[in-house]
């Protein structure tokens, strides 16, 4: 079950600020520039007919468009639009309507969807990579830090994660077309097939035999993207991104993205800082995790590792990452090289 916290506050970004995105289709190119309108204007608009599913004729400064409304709008409505971009489509949002833009019942059927994801099993609690292949691939012996790192944040972008504030940035100008129709809310998938009938010896309703895993379908969310809105859900409540994947060719990584709190030595309250975190199994220094804290602009590290000689080897090679860091303006704070398990002992 979701914290009362989350739930309530998500209910209330989609009653108050996620207002739904209208995407208009003028029946001529020369009734969108007869419209002269501006993004940011306010246009008033009756809702004329219904054309289809979702789909209406609507009157916007004496010119008939069509436009996707929510099934609520009825022939007749008064309502109030704002001009979201005019490029590459004429996009509106609501700016105040007769109807009320999230009735009760829609609110109840959102509640009632973010609880159900909440209670069903998690399928998968990280983000996978974007690629079946390693995120390097190359000749070179060692991989290119720079095209390793750009690649894993490649992956974790277009993971679907942060598809809505992308979709924000898409309608800003500021990411484009190509780059959103990468993410799997936009990459079609076929329906996995179904069994060809329920084995006779399972009554209809009775529990699954053991070792039997089942999911129950979200209404209005399509199968595979559904441990994606899982996966939002979860990193709206922990702070947390858990990504997994090849790193080269044969060599396991995950990375773990979250917030936490740093208590300050002269302020009682708990200042928020990101935390970073590699687990990697190295062929030559075994288990390692390097964290790394980024508290204002300065960071902190810590390394953890299996034995002595590994932790040798990081102590000499330590100064060469401290002078990296400095040379690109990155303060370090402190650094540390543990044992595993000797912060605890």
């Amino acid at each position: 079950m979701l914290p009362a916290d989350l739930l309530a506050s998500t209910l209330a970004r989609i009653a108050t600020t996620d207002k739904p995105l209208i995407t208009a289709t003028p029946d001529k190119q020369a009734q969108q520039n007869a419209l002269k309108l501006e993004v940011g204007q306010q246009v008033a608009a009756t809702v004329q007919a219904k054309v289809a599913a979702d789909v209406f004729q609507v009157k916007v400064a004496n010119q008939t468009i069509q436009m996707q409304l929510p099934a609520f709008v009825r022939s007749g409505d008064q309502v109030t639009l704002q001009v979201v971009s005019l490029q590459p489509k004429l996009t509106f949002s609501f700016a105040a309507s007769n109807n009320p833009l999230s009735t009760s019942e829609q609110l109840g059927s959102t509640a009632r969807l973010l609880s159900s994801l909440s209670q069903q099993p998690v399928r998968q609690d990280y983000v996978p990579a974007t690629r079946r292949e390693p995120l390097w691939i190359g000749e070179r012996s060692a991989p290119d830090t720079a095209q390793l790192a750009g690649r894993l944040h490649q992956s974790l972008s277009h993971s679907g994660l942060f598809y809505e504030s992308h979709q924000a940035q898409w309608i800003a100008g500021t990411r484009s077309t190509p780059q959103l129709m990468q993410e799997p809310q936009n990459q079609a998938r076929a329906p996995a097939a179904q069994p060809a009938a329920t084995p006779a010896a399972t009554p209809v309703g009775a529990p699954p035999a053991a070792g039997v895993e089942t999911h129950t379908r979200m209404p209005n969310i399509p199968e595979h993207l559904q441990p994606i809105v899982q996966q939002q859900l979860q990193a709206l409540e922990n702070k947390q991104v858990v990504w997994m994947g090849q790193a080269w060719q044969g060599q396991d990584m995950r990375w773990e993205v979250r917030e936490e709190n740093a208590r300050s030595g002269n302020d009682a309250k708990d200042q928020k800082q990101w935390v970073t975190e590699l687990h990697l199994d190295l062929p030559k220094l075994g288990g390692v995790t390097a964290r790394l804290s980024m508290n204002g602009n300065a960071v902190s590290l810590k390394f953890e590792v299996a034995d002595d000689q590994t932790a040798r080897t990081m102590e000499n090679a330590s100064a060469q990452l401290l002078a990296s860091l400095s040379a690109h303006g990155v303060p370090v704070q402190q650094t540390r090289i543990e044992r595993t398990g000797e912060a605890s002992q």
